[in-house]
């Protein structure tokens, strides 16, 4: 349920609440809007006696929550909520439509900084690229470890990116915390909640990818492991999901969107990279995806995909990813939203 504050009220009323909802034994979470403050009271309420919030000063109304994810739930929170990112104010959610974009992998100093250079020259915020990359094949290029998070570091402090990379287990997410502005949690990781508690205990941005299989009402949930533990900042990623098809490598339902922003007021966006798994239809669905009304998109850019490391049949080049922006411009503008 939420306790609904009314207008105007006082921080000491807010924490009067918060102070009987622990007394009740129930977890409690602040939620700050445009107009309302509202706090969110978790847990079991069976046999709990409510009386004393309804009656509390201040208190305008109490709300059952009726979806299984409370806190991502858009009935506790009207509102999108706007994420910042880095500390060159770039964000996710609201008006403007942010783009991440980099290689999948950190593979060395000259690449990551030629794309790093170019992506922010076109207009990107944030920089995307695995210093820890999850292969299924065990012999496969695992990615650089440290040395790709300090070589991320560097590109961050030359070009004012905001970092975004994986972090894969529990012991590496302090690590991964030190280098990075967005802990990513990839799509193997979404149902390892041991994962996303440790997550959600930090105070970094979480970018949480949708499992392969995954429906959103468990993807939601995903997100509510995080956001119960504290961590408010949220941003929900598409990637595609595994179908029976061939012709791509994961099916890319941009149908979630609207969905999303129905039940929830957390930030979406989309990958159409890991969501087709080719380049040549990367920018067809990035323009699909923002006038579906994505908040964002996470683009993989290398400068000699033929010779990536990894994942290099669906990474565009630096070239490409100029030409992209310029679209994406231009679909944002159309559906009321910048970039």
């Amino acid at each position: 349920m939420i306790v609904v504050m009314q207008s105007g009220c006082a921080q000491a009323d807010v924490d009067h609440v918060v102070g009987l909802i622990r007394e009740l034994g129930l977890t409690d979470h602040v939620i700050v809007g445009t107009d309302r403050t509202v706090v969110a009271a978790i847990g079991d309420k069976r046999g709990v006696d409510m009386s004393a919030l309804e009656t509390s000063p201040m208190v305008d109304r109490i709300v059952p929550i009726l979806a299984p994810y409370k806190v991502a739930s858009r009935e506790v929170k009207k509102e999108p909520s706007v994420i910042p990112i880095g500390t060159g104010g770039a964000a996710v959610g609201g008006q403007k439509v942010a783009v991440i974009a980099g290689p999948c992998s950190v593979e060395n100093e000259k690449q990551l900084m030629a794309v790093a250079a170019a992506v922010k020259s076109a207009g990107a915020v944030g920089l995307r690229g695995g210093a820890f990359k999850p292969r299924t094949n065990p012999y496969d290029f695992q990615g650089l470890g440290e040395a790709g998070l300090k070589l991320l570091a560097k590109a961050r402090s030359e070009t004012g990116l905001a970092i975004v990379t994986e972090v894969m287990s529990i012991d590496q997410v302090d690590l991964v915390a030190e280098y990075a502005d967005v802990l990513q949690i990839g799509t193997r990781n979404m149902h390892n909640f041991n994962l996303l508690i440790a997550a959600g205990r930090t105070e970094k941005p979480v970018m949480l990818k949708r499992g392969w299989s995954a429906t959103l009402q468990e993807f939601l949930l995903a997100a509510e492991y995080i956001m119960s533990e504290g961590n408010q900042n949220v941003i929900l990623c598409e990637r595609g999901i595994r179908t029976h098809e061939s012709y791509v490598r994961n099916t890319l339902p941009l149908a979630i969107i609207p969905a999303i922003k129905r039940e929830s007021h957390l930030p979406i966006v989309v990958d159409p990279s890991q969501g087709t798994g080719h380049a040549y239809m990367v920018p067809a669905m990035s323009r699909a995806a923002i006038a579906a009304g994505a908040d964002g998109l996470m683009i993989e850019v290398h400068p000699d995909p033929e010779h990536a490391l990894t994942d290099g049949a669906q990474s565009i080049t630096p070239a490409g990813f100029g030409d992209l922006m310029k679209d994406i411009r231009s679909i944002s503008g159309a559906v009321g939203r910048s970039s």
